[in-house]
This record gives C-alpha cells, sequence and structure tokens, in this order.
C-alpha cells in the first residue's frame, strides 16, 4: 500500500467513527465513494471520501453525482474530502472546476503527513494533567476548545460528539495547566495505522508546547494499546512545522471542498 493510502483510508475511518455513534448517522458504500454521515449541522462531519483511484474527468464526474445525489435527498449540507493523489494527473488539474460545478467550494488543502515512529522532543515538554475523555466534564472540555480553536459554533461541536459512545473509539484527550483545560488531541486507529485528530490549544496557551505534550501522550497511549503502526495526520499551516520536528513527512495533500 502506498503511504497516501494509509493517509487516505485513516481519514476515512475517523468520520465513519463519529458517524456510527450517532443515531442519526450513516456509513455507506457507493461506486468508488464512501459516505460517512453524521447527519449534523455541521457540514464538515457529513462526508464523503473517494475510495479508489479515478481515472478520468468523466469517472470523476460520477463520483461527485453520487453523493451529490445521497446529500440533498437529505437536505444535508455535506463536505468532501479528496486525498489528490487518487486523482490521475489530468483529472488533478480540472478537480477544482469539477467541484465547483457541483457547487462545492475549496475550504482548505491538508498536507497528509506519516511517521514511522516519533523522533524525541527537541526541549522539555510542560508537566501537565492528561485525562482521556470519559465523562459529559471531559466531553465539554475537548468541544470548548475544538469550538474556539477551529472557529466552530460550540452548538454545532456539541451536537457532533453528543453521545458517549462516540469516544469509544475516538480516543480523545484534554490537557489540564494548572487546573484548567488548554489542549487537545485525539486518535482513531484504523486502515493500517495510528491517526492523530483535533490537535488544539487555546490561543492563550500557545506556543507553550502542550499541544505536542497532549500529542505525544495520546500516541503512547494508543501505542500500548493497539502496538506499534505507522502514525498519520492532515496538518494545518500553522503545525507543518512542529510534525516535521517529531518526525513526519508530508506524502499528499487532502482539498476538503464544502457546499
Amino acid at each position: 500500500m502506498a503511504d497516501f493510502e494509509y493517509v487516505a483510508n485513516n481519514l476515512r475511518e475517523s468520520f465513519r467513527v463519529i458517524a456510527a455513534a450517532r443515531t442519526g448517522g450513516e456509513v455507506r458504500e457507493l461506486t468508488g465513494v464512501s459516505i460517512a454521515s453524521a447527519g449534523v449541522t455541521f457540514q464538515m462531519f457529513n462526508s464523503a471520501f473517494l475510495s479508489c483511484p479515478v481515472s478520468g474527468e468523466s469517472e470523476m464526474k460520477q463520483r461527485l453525482i453520487l453523493p451529490n445525489r445521497h446529500f440533498n435527498d437529505r437536505g444535508l449540507e455535506w463536505a468532501y474530502w479528496v486525498c489528490l493523489d487518487w486523482l490521475d494527473e489530468s483529472s488533478r488539474k480540472r478537480s477544482r472546476r469539477l467541484f465547483e460545478a457541483r457547487d462545492l467550494r475549496l475550504s482548505t488543502e491538508l498536507p497528509g503527513m506519516i511517521a514511522e515512529c516519533l523522533l524525541p522532543p527537541v526541549r522539555p515538554l510542560p508537566k501537565m494533567e492528561i485525562r482521556r475523555v470519559r465523562d459529559a466534564a471531559g466531553s465539554s472540555a475537548f468541544c470548548q476548545i475544538g469550538s474556539v480553536c477551529f472557529h466552530v459554533p460550540i452548538p454545532w461541536f456539541n451536537e457532533v460528539f453528543d453521545n458517549d459512545r462516540v469516544w469509544e473509539r475516538f480516543a480523545s484527550y484534554v490537557a489540564y495547566y494548572e487546573g484548567e483545560p488548554v489542549s487537545t488531541a485525539a486518535i482513531v486507529v484504523g486502515g493500517g495505522a495510528i491517526g492523530v485528530y483535533n490537535v488544539a490549544t487555546i490561543p492563550s496557551a500557545q506556543r507553550c508546547g502542550f499541544g505536542e505534550a497532549v500529542m505525544r501522550y495520546a500516541l503512547a497511549d494508543a501505542a500500548r494499546e493497539h502496538g506499534a503502526e505507522r502514525l498519520v495526520l492532515q496538518s494545518t499551516p500553522a503545525g507543518l512545522r512542529l510534525y516535521e520536528r517529531m518526525g513526519f513527512r508530508t506524502v499528499t495533500k487532502v482539498a476538503v471542498y464544502s457546499s
């Protein structure tokens, strides 16, 4: 399996975990397209993914029609998460125009990264209390930090994570400094990799090493439970240099189109 496939497969699994945990969620396989829909207001969690390579513009058009029909039938805003290495060269060059023809606008492009193991920290990490989310207090802290850092209304974030079942496989962690929640990370195991998600630190506590500390703690917890596997994530521009220092390298790009 190519490196980019570990990124793509784990990303898809992370959304399946959330969708499957919700009463109104839906996980489906269409021809060449995976659907993982939480059925929520926040369109990024009503998602479609390519599930195999695309050969040519006509095939890409078909893979747009199917999820578009699926979400329109349900009256849901949605997003298409596209690992660009699934596309052949001609489809990739024309992809933005093809998506825009279906009223899907490019929201962001994220470097998809992989590491075989973590490099040691370049500086001492802060001492803090890190707890896995297992109760309402942990869930509330996780959602509050996510809402602030990802600029999403808190009711939208709460709606996504309002079922305790989601925390069983979307293993989430909150870091506390001097008793206050300051940083989060989440782990999803699947697709032959351990994936890192929702790495976030409140603005007043950034550049102190909190995000790296909670991420390393979460990954160590996952390794103890599941053994050593490839590590994958999608980076924001702000996090890229940190992840490179930790041993991650960019192997693909993930384009996110949303309605």
